[in-house]
């Protein structure tokens, strides 16, 4: 009996935090917070919500009674873009110390089983960012139409042209960060809140010399719910890069 209770008291610890942006999500959020719990190894979830009208953060309210130490919920008054959300749940991780945060995607682009990868590349084999990068061992996305495999692909082959990082997904959303890493980052002065959110991330720590590791994973376009993707968000990371090169970092 002590044993079974060490154990489960072991399991509702968790030195990970995955974080999961969300707006208008309620047909994905109650799916992939379960496949996250259902990992071999526990994690944490927070999921910053942005106010969503479609009742998405009652769903996660509702999630909460049956997970209350596994699962929370932060809850911003307007849709102010996916940068600042995923600040919003830094600044909450490094608080409450987490020594690996994760970003992931609520509508199963990301795979929850793929987050042991991302765990593991950080916490054993040493890197201090790993990232789920979709072309560093081909092409692997599914279920996109061939227009934005080239849009993403090339942006990312422009985003590494013009920075020289090392990094083959540059605009990847699937992040395991070690909590010295956000630390180190000023995250005040991040200045991107759209797609170019998380090449600015990868730029700072790339420039500021952390180890940064990809680890090939298949992206798979979301079945339900409605694509954030717009122009302007793209425009931001098309001009911003140069700006963001240009700047480089204070000395």
């Amino acid at each position: 009996m002590y044993l079974c209770l060490d154990l489960y008291e072991n399991y509702m610890k968790s030195d990970a935090l995955v974080i999961i942006p969300t707006y208008n999500e309620k047909e994905n959020i109650e799916a992939i917070i379960r496949a996250t719990f259902s990992q071999e190894k526990a994690f944490h979830v927070l999921v910053v919500d942005d106010n969503s009208p479609d009742g998405t953060a009652e769903i996660v309210e509702n999630l909460q009674k049956e997970f209350p130490s596994q699962l929370f919920i932060e809850k911003r008054k307007g849709k102010n873009g996916l940068g600042t959300a995923y600040i919003h749940g830094f600044k909450w991780a490094i608080a409450q110390k987490y020594d690996y945060i994760i970003e992931m995607d609520a509508d199963f682009s990301h795979n929850p089983n793929d987050l042991i990868r991302l765990y593991n590349e950080c916490a054993i084999e040493g890197a201090d960012v790993a990232i789920g990068s979709r072309y560093s061992v081909g092409v692997n996305v599914v279920n996109w139409p061939m227009s934005r495999v080239l849009l993403s692909y090339f942006a990312s082959k422009y985003v590494r042209l013009i920075t020289r990082m090392p990094i083959h997904d540059t605009t990847a959303g699937f992040v395991c960060y070690k909590r010295k890493v956000l630390e180190t980052i000023k995250l005040d002065k991040v200045k991107f809140v759209g797609y170019a959110f998380q090449i600015e991330m990868k730029y700072k720590a790339w420039k500021h010399q952390f180890n940064i590791k990809e680890v090939s994973v298949i992206f798979t376009d979301r079945v339900l719910g409605k694509s954030k993707l717009s122009k302007g968000i793209i425009k931001e990371a098309v001009f911003g890069v140069i700006k963001m090169r240009i700047n480089g970092l204070p000395k």
